[in-house]
């Protein structure tokens, strides 16, 4: 019989999972957002373009919300049967935490999303509109509460160890941990320009198909505009996470800058192909001296490198290092894509058929790709452990068998 890594394919059906599942969270974020938009601005203005844009986004947002919740119940599964050990050592933080998101957020918006979907015509405009701003408020909870559990994963405190198990010495502490801000804004900041794409995308396609222009050019509208003024947001948030994961968790860094030796110059790597046997970069390209200014603001500031730790104590770089600029480059794609859509309907050409209008509404995907390529870097960054400094994922498992797990 073959033999199977009980850690390694738990980690590769989670990956797989969350994968799947984040598409849908995020997107509910941003419409959620996007819905209460559309409502103010069709109760003040009673443009029946607001009303169809509202009616076609909100049977979206109830697809996706639906989906969200029956694949984020798999993760807890999964956490039962594939790290019980880690259920163990940290349930006494992170359950918790998980458990105030439906506790809180999704009894919110489960309690208002029926008025939302279905109470047009029942209730008055007012309570239409507080419906669905208490369903986006609820959206951001929950993202509250996961990315809170999260960022504990990575940036650990509050706690006390008591028989090997992680207690809460101050919740507050625990809640708003060194990474919580800097993850949670990001990550809400990554959900609204997913959103805007595809909301671009479905804008591109209704001019393109000369179908209900005025439905078309108003969301691509709104979509460019958003996008231009999150995306430079985006990019100084996740300067400051970088920073902040400069401070907590050096390895990471390391590895995303490839950088393996002490340098006074720390080189910015533009490409490399990173070799961990070899603890070396083939074919790299870098720019001396912009590696310290971009990830310390000074010219000779000190950079992390992976020698500092043991093999064994650092990231899988080549994966880490990849995502990242994935990441970086999809970012720069939507903020060029989006300033260009605004120099375009300022000069009024915007529903213009054209290339433009192919090539965004063929980006609809392109935000969730960087959401998923951010999640990597972040989530392989911090390996080789499950909570950073305390628990390593290797000692996270269950006591299954690699077979069941491949099962």
């Amino acid at each position: 019989m073959p033999e199977f890594d009980p850690a390694l394919l738990s980690r590769i059906q989670f990956a797989f999972t969350i994968a799947y599942h984040i598409v849908f969270p995020s997107l509910s974020i941003g419409l959620a957002q996007y819905l209460v938009v559309l409502r103010a601005l069709e109760m003040k203005t009673a443009n029946p373009v607001y009303r169809r844009a509202f009616d076609f986004w909100v049977r979206i947002f109830g697809l996706s919300f639906g989906m969200g919740v029956v694949t984020g119940v798999v993760l807890s599964y999964e956490i039962g049967t594939n790290f019980g050990k880690f259920s163990e050592v940290a349930g006494p933080i992170v359950g918790p935490l998980m458990s105030y998101e439906v506790l809180t957020a999704f009894f919110l918006e489960a309690g208002f999303l029926g008025i939302m979907l279905l109470g047009r015509n029942r209730v008055s405009p007012a309570v239409h509109l507080a419906s669905c701003v208490l369903v986006a408020i609820g959206t951001l909870t929950s993202a509250f509460w996961i990315l809170s559990a999260n960022s504990f994963m990575h940036t650990p405190a509050g706690y006390r160890i008591e028989d090997g198990i992680l207690m809460a010495d101050s919740w507050l502490a625990a809640i708003f941990n060194p990474s919580f801000p800097y993850r949670y804004f990001h990550m809400v900041l990554a959900a609204l320009i997913a959103t805007t794409f595809v909301v671009a995308a479905v804008g591109a396609y209704y001019c393109r198909r000369g179908r209900d222009v005025a439905f078309g050019h108003d969301n691509l509208r709104a979509a460019v505009i958003m996008g231009s003024v999150l995306l430079p947001i985006q990019i100084f948030v996740g300067d400051l996470h970088g920073l902040n994961t400069l401070e907590h968790q050096p390895m990471k860094l390391a590895a995303i800058e490839a950088h393996w030796e002490r340098d006074s110059r720390v080189p910015l790597t533009l490409f490399a192909i990173p070799d961990q046997q070899a603890e070396k970069n083939h074919f790299e390209v870098s720019v001396p001296y912009l590696g310290s200014l971009i990830l310390t603001h000074k010219l000779d500031g000190e950079v992390p490198w992976l020698k500092e730790v043991p093999p064994e104590d650092r990231p899988p770089v080549a994966i880490v290092f990849f995502s990242f600029r994935i990441m970086v480059g999809l970012g720069v794609l939507m903020l060029l894509l989006s300033w260009l859509g605004l120099w375009r309907w300022r000069r009024g050409k915007l529903a213009e058929s054209g290339l433009y209008l192919r090539v965004v509404q063929y980006c609809f995907p392109i935000g969730f790709f960087a959401i998923l390529a951010g999640w990597i870097t972040t989530e392989v960054g911090r390996q080789p452990w499950t909570v950073h400094g305390l628990l390593r994922t290797s000692d996270a498992i269950s006591a299954v068998r690699g077979a069941d797990v491949a099962l």
